[in-house]
């Protein structure tokens, strides 16, 4: 990474509204430039730039290129005695400046992820009210409706968001309710967006919708900074998302629209209520069903089954399995001319009372129920237990979302494998200790014909002399890219075929199909390139179908994947230009809040 950004990394589409390429507007000097997380350049601003924004006397003589300051960061990262003080020592560093802060994570992303994202960023969301400096972000609260539009407008004018994350805090990161410490997973979902897709950190909005807390912790917690009060439910907090919605589409109607960690019974629903209307994503829900599709997908080009033929059991049917269960579902769709309920039929779902059948649909969750089997075909079998289920299904694909440790069986694999040359099996449940089976039992049970992925890191498997590698269903190969191509075509909607589309894009660069002893998912190492190939899929289906209102996408595959490229920001150090005060921007005058405005050009 060097000091200065080349003038345009693609020529072509230097004039872009969106372009992250050649000098920005600068109307600020001295301390105040230093102040400001998205100009600061500390030790790293050259010779010129001190003298025209007077910084002599304000900063050690001698001037450094960005990676000597990483290296002087990832020293003073690793001295941190632990992965809380890491994350706390991070989110210090990008309140000062943000290029440095993310030029950092890329060079250690494998390392890092685990710390500023989960599980350490969990421990930070459950002390957020102890360990809070400074506000970030927008807090919203159910007793102040009145003010959203008003609040919304301090984030600047209609073109200048074009991402937003939103959470309730209901269901955190596995650890439950954490009411307004929800804001920091807003704000990690962002960072996860800028470091994998390039989405602009100054163009971005988290927002918390604070309706209280059931977290009996918080509330009698003095320093909680949250609505002390039980969680407010039903028709009034109804009412309060759609007035979030609607206030967020009319303030930025451009801006692509993110659900994060809402609770069990209210994050499908609303899903399901905004995605006719607006262009709209859960992570819980279709983030986990996206990427463990692409997985399905690069199995398939070993196994050659076809999508038509596909017989899916999943093992745990909350919100993650019937998520999981709905993409494939929508891909069985998209790629057999299947109606979805014809399709929902090669799927056998079992949760707590077995496989799911229609005479227990009253046991059964409104996501649950499109899944429910006829009784008639089980009649006089076990349908409780899952290796008679397996038995009976004969399944391609076994799912576990179950957090049932081990309850993938040596004998539920075996019987698996004995229907199927080579068994595509997931353990996801999370964390480790609650994998439904262990990679290397799953490899040596099936005598290495296992494909596996899962959804915690795990290490190589060995076989009669062949070491097999273990993909980890990691949501981040897949989100960012989907909403790159969301927010640069200005989808109208995101309906499931371009999440097909996208989750097609990141199996065509799976390992395994290069090598079969590679993983069936990308690596996060090279997730940023995988990020531009999904996101050029989800154009390409945009445009296609009509959705997109972008003018002037490119047709040629080329052209577009340079399009894209040159619209995705980058952790350099790009020139400052000096401007008056007088008819600068607020972004040019230091005014635009941490992942607040930021004009584009005309």
């Amino acid at each position: 990474m060097a000091t200065d950004d080349k003038a345009v990394k693609h020529p072509k589409y230097g004039h872009l509204p969106l372009s992250t390429s050649g000098p920005v507007d600068c109307a600020i000097t001295g301390s105040a430039l230093l102040r400001t997380p998205y100009f600061n350049k500390g030790s790293a601003f050259p010779k010129n730039e001190r003298s025209d924004f007077k910084l002599h006397g304000l900063l050690p003589p001698n001037v450094q290129i960005l990676e000597e300051q990483c290296q002087r960061a990832y020293d003073q990262y690793r001295s941190r005695p632990n992965p809380l003080a890491q994350n706390i020592f991070m989110t210090s560093m990008k309140e000062q400046n943000e290029v440095l802060y993310y030029a950092l994570i890329l060079q250690h992303i494998k390392e890092m992820f685990p710390v500023i994202y989960t599980p350490t960023e969990g421990e930070a969301i459950a002390d957020y009210s102890r360990l809070f400096r400074r506000p970030d972000g927008l807090f919203l609260n159910i007793f102040d409706q009145d003010r959203i539009e008003a609040d919304m407008e301090q984030w600047g004018s209609p073109k200048d968001i074009d991402l937003i994350v939103v959470s309730d805090g209901e269901q955190i990161l596995g650890i439950g309710d954490q009411g307004v410490g929800a804001i920091l997973i807003s704000i990690a979902k962002l960072v996860i967006y800028t470091l994998c897709a390039g989405i602009h950190p100054a163009r971005v909005l988290p927002v918390v919708l604070d309706c209280g807390t059931d977290n009996h912790q918080c509330l009698n917690d003095e320093l909680y900074l949250g609505l002390r009060r039980p969680r407010v439910r039903g028709e009034e907090y109804d009412n309060f998302v759609d007035k979030f919605v609607h206030a967020a589409r009319e303030r930025f109607p451009n801006a692509y629209l993110h659900f994060e960690d809402f609770g069990l019974n209210n994050a499908r629903r609303i899903l399901d209520k905004y995605t006719p209307q607006i262009a709209c994503f859960n992570d819980d829900v279709q983030g986990t069903g996206c990427v463990t599709l692409a997985a399905i997908m690069a199995a398939f080009h070993v196994t050659k089954t076809k999508m038509s033929d596909l017989r899916v059991v999943m093992f745990g049917s909350g919100s993650a399995g019937t998520g999981i269960a709905d993409q494939i579902r929508d891909a069985i769709a998209v790629e057999s001319g299947k109606s979805q309920e014809e399709a929902g039929k090669q799927i056998y779902c079992v949760d707590k009372p077995g496989l799911l059948l229609k005479s227990k649909q009253d046991q059964l969750t409104p996501a649950q129920i499109p899944y429910a089997h006829d009784d008639a075909p089980w009649e006089g079998k076990d349908h409780t237990s899952l290796v008679d289920i397996i038995k009976e299904v004969k399944p391609h694909v076994l799912i576990g979302c179950s957090t049932r440790p081990k309850a993938f069986t040596k004998e539920v694999v075996t019987e698996m494998a004995s229907h199927v040359p080579r068994p595509i099996i997931f353990p996801l449940s999370n964390p480790t200790r609650l994998h439904e089976a262990d990679p290397k039992d799953l490899n040596e049970w099936t005598e290495g014909r296992a494909l596996i992925a899962t959804g915690s890191p795990f290490p190589p498997v060995e076989h009669n002399g062949v070491t097999r590698e273990i993909s980890e269903c990691n949501n981040s190969v897949t989100f960012p890219g989907i909403g790159l191509g969301a927010i640069l075509s200005r989808t109208k909607l995101l309906p499931p075929s371009l999440l097909v589309a996208a989750t097609r894009a990141l199996a065509s660069q799976a390992p395994i199909l290069k090598d079969e002893t590679k993983g069936l998912l990308p690596d996060v190492q090279d997730v940023r390139e995988v990020s531009v190939k999904i996101a050029v899929a989800v154009i390409r289906k945009a445009v296609e179908e009509g959705l997109a209102q972008e003018k002037k996408i490119p047709e040629e595959e080329g052209d577009l994947e340079e399009w894209v490229r040159e619209q995705m920001w980058e952790p350099v150090y790009r020139p400052l230009r000096r401007v008056g005060k007088e008819n600068a921007t607020r972004h040019a005058k230091g005014e635009a809040g941490t992942g607040g405005m930021v004009d584009v050009k005309e």
